[in-house]
C-alpha cells in the first residue's frame, strides 16, 4: 500500500505547494526532512539545560507564570502565549487549543510543558502563522476551506478529499477558519500523525491498534 504522507514540513514553508499533487508515498519538495517521533524537523528539540535562558525574552514570559516545578499547564501556557504576543492581531489562543498544544509535545506525559518545549512550540507556531498569513491574501484574519486544504498540502500531508472535508467541517465557522482554529487543526494533525507514525514501523500507512492504545492516544490530544 502506498503511504499517504506524514506531513514533514512543520517548520519549513519556503516552498508552499498550493494545488500541487504528488504521488502518494513520494517525498514532497520543500516539506523538510523526515520528522522523528515527537520532534520537529526545522526546529530540533532543545536540550534539557538552559545555559542562556536568563537572557532569553521568552524566559521572562515563561517564568512569570510557571510553577515551582518549572512547567506550565494549559491555563498558564495560555497566559505565556498571550504575553509573548505570538498571536499578533489574532484572538488569543483558546484553552482547548493550549491543551492540545501541550499534548503534542508532552513526551513525559505530565500534562505540563517545560521551557524547552515552550520554545519548540513557539518556533512551530511561528511557522504555521507565516503560512496562514501567506494564504490569507485578503488579510481578513480568516481563510476559506480550499485555502485550508492548500495549507495542509503545503505542510506535506496527503489526505483524501473525505478527510479534508471532515477537517473543514470540524474547524470552520460559517465557512471560515480563524487563526486559533487553524493552529488547533495543525496541532492535532501533527500530534495524531506522531501517534500513528510511532506505531507504523514499516511506514506502510497501516497499523493495528488495541482499543486501549487507541483511546490513550486520542483522548489525550
Amino acid at each position: 500500500m502506498a503511504y499517504p504522507g506524514y506531513g514533514g514540513g512543520f517548520g519549513n514553508f519556503s516552498n508552499p505547494l498550493p494545488g500541487m499533487h504528488m504521488p502518494m508515498g513520494q517525498p514532497v519538495p520543500g516539506a523538510g526532512p523526515a520528522m522523528p517521533p515527537g520532534g520537529c524537523p526545522a526546529y530540533p528539540p532543545y536540550s534539557d539545560s538552559y545555559p542562556s535562558a536568563a537572557g532569553d525574552p521568552m524566559w521572562t514570559y515563561f517564568t512569570a507564570v510557571a510553577g515551582q516545578d518549572g512547567e506550565v499547564d494549559a491555563e498558564e501556557l495560555q497566559k505565556c502565549l498571550t504575553q509573548s504576543g505570538i498571536n499578533g492581531t489574532y484572538s488569543p489562543f483558546s484553552l482547548e487549543t493550549c491543551r492540545i498544544m501541550i499534548a503534542m509535545l508532552d513526551r513525559d506525559y505530565t500534562g505540563k510543558m517545560g521551557f524547552n518545549e515552550f520554545k519548540e512550540l513557539l518556533a512551530v507556531i511561528n511557522a504555521w502563522k507565516q503560512n496562514f498569513i501567506n494564504i490569507d491574501q485578503d488579510r481578513s484574519g480568516t481563510i476559506e476551506h480550499h485555502e485550508l486544504n492548500q495549507a495542509i498540502a503545503a505542510m506535506g500531508y496527503r489526505l483524501s478529499p473525505q478527510t479534508l472535508t471532515a477537517i473543514v467541517k470540524r474547524y470552520s465557522k460559517n465557512g471560515r477558519i480563524f487563526f486559533d482554529d487553524y493552529v488547533a487543526c495543525c496541532v492535532k494533525l501533527r500530534a495524531l500523525t506522531d501517534f500513528f507514525r510511532r506505531r507504523d514501523h514499516l511506514q506502510q500507512g497501516m497499523v493495528n491498534f488495541s482499543y486501549d492504545d487507541f483511546l490513550q492516544g486520542t483522548m489525550t490530544i
